[in-house]
């Protein structure tokens, strides 16, 4: 009998350290960098100088969020090609260009307006497409490189650096557009992209070395004599595996919730509480700290250092939802009671629990994008940011919609406030039952592979 030559498999890339990690998240760093300049500074330009309907930045960002449902595709063009940073890289220059051109179109309202609107609608098409490409395939790698004990962590300080990229972003440029002008704007908003570009190639120089992209992604499909997977069959597969199909629905609602609150909150405290603005700015500043509270737990927990209990991703996501949910209805119990009420308690408390919930969503995505099929990673990811993008499009507009609504069909502020607090608390209390029905250890027996020169049937995860 002819043996059968085995196909030596490329070695496993050595896991990163704390300071590999900490440079991938610099990519997010200059992500929300440019995003926070686009979807902020912009919005205020088109409605305070330039005396524009608030409608007008609304609709730019619904399209940005929009274009985010291709997130699969470029998921799957990533685990094609074999290698990730290229994905990365491409999705950071696309993002770049498209700030700058943002800044640029939003400049040209002042003169033309609909020469403005067109320009900047196709440069938030930009901003969609690059966001998707860089923050979908940046996770692929990290869920990729990270050890299983430190996601968590990892998800804690990718997400921080975001926020640190939105703080920093916001101070400096709101510093560098005094005085304003259109011609200021477009050069901050240029200068901001260029830096912000060079820093994320900076990060993921050399992240991949020494691994071949047609070497991998022929190992990815089992040989190099295999048939490349049209992508729909590639999603239709994904799809397919009841823990990514649920993990997703999850996200969908779960970030429904997350999102549908970030509008009224402001609006809510001065409403029933008599906030001025300057205070309702406060309150949502102390949102933030617990918000950053929570994701630190969650992150140090996560390290497994406690005990495995506190470890778990899918414990903290169920914890989180139904913490989120309790905050949430103490925000629409002290509607009823009124200034009274520790409202700032209150808001802090659900800054809390909406940052371990989120770091456990991100840290529980890192550990199932490989849990299946080998080679979706990508796919996985794309699907699962696709469900956020989705909710956060329309979650921020439907907790409008339902204040609206509600206000109109009850007639008083307070009941509508408080109905719609309520719906979120119950969408937050779905999730923790969807969240409780996903496994993070259950793979679908359609995705037990043998490769040629194995004897031995074993899941894509084995080995890993």
């Amino acid at each position: 009998m002819t043996p059968v030559p085995l196909t030596p498999k490329p070695l496993a890339p050595k896991p990163l350290g704390w300071l590999g990690i900490v440079r991938l998240g610099l990519v997010q760093t200059a992500l929300g960098a440019i995003v926070v300049l686009t979807t902020s500074t912009l919005n205020r330009v088109m409605v305070v100088e330039f005396a524009l309907p608030a409608m007008l930045p609304g609709a730019l960002v619904a399209i940005h969020y929009a274009v985010q449902v291709l997130r699969p595709r470029w998921g799957y063009g990533s685990d094609t090609g074999g290698r990730v940073t290229p994905w990365i890289v491409g999705g950071m220059a696309t993002l770049a260009l498209s700030g700058a051109a943002a800044a640029g179109g939003t400049a040209l309202l002042d003169t033309s307006v609909v020469l403005g609107v067109a320009v900047a609608a196709l440069a938030f098409v930009g901003i969609g497409i690059g966001v998707g490409a860089a923050g979908t395939s940046l996770l692929v790698l990290l869920a990729k490189r990270v050890d299983p004990d430190r996601r968590a962590a990892a998800a804690t300080i990718v997400w921080v650096m975001m926020i640190l990229g939105f703080i920093v972003t916001a101070a400096s440029a709101g510093h560098l557009l005094d005085p304003f002008s259109p011609t200021r704007l477009v050069t901050v908003a240029t200068s901001v992209s260029a830096i912000a570009f060079v820093v994320s190639l900076v990060a993921v120089w050399g992240v991949e070395r020494g691994i071949r992209p047609a070497a991998a992604a022929a190992h990815a499909h089992g040989g190099a004599g295999e048939r490349k997977v049209p992508f729909r069959e590639a999603l239709a597969q994904v799809w397919a595996e009841p823990e990514a199909r649920r993990f997703a629905v999850f996200v969908l609602i779960s970030m429904l919730a997350y999102s549908a609150q970030d509008l009224i909150l402001e609006p809510f405290a001065g409403t029933v509480f008599g906030y001025t603005p300057g205070e309702s700015t406060k309150l949502s500043s102390v949102q933030h700290a617990g918000v950053l509270i929570g994701m630190v737990t969650v992150g140090i927990a996560g390290t497994g250092r406690f005990g495995r209990a506190l470890a778990s991703m899918r414990g903290w996501c169920i914890g989180g939802c139904i913490a989120s949910a309790v905050a949430l209805a103490s925000l629409a119990l002290g509607a009823f009671v009124g200034p009274s009420w520790p409202l700032r308690a209150c808001v802090f408390m659900l800054g809390v629990t909406n940052g371990a919930y989120a770091v456990a969503a991100i840290g529980s995505m890192m550990g199932l994008a490989s849990n299946g099929r080998e080679n979706r990673e990508g796919v996985r990811m794309g699907l699962w940011g696709a469900a956020q993008a989705i909710s956060f499009g329309v979650g921020g507009f439907l907790g409008t919609l339902a204040s609206d609504v509600a206000r109109a069909v009850l007639g008083t502020p307070v009941t509508a406030y408080a109905t719609v607090f309520a719906l979120e608390a119950s969408l937050f209390l779905v999730s923790a039952v969807l969240a409780a029905r996903v496994h993070p250890g259950r793979i679908r027996e359609d995705t037990v592979e043998i490769t040629q020169g194995d004897d031995l049937y074993a899941p894509a995860e084995a080995g890993r």
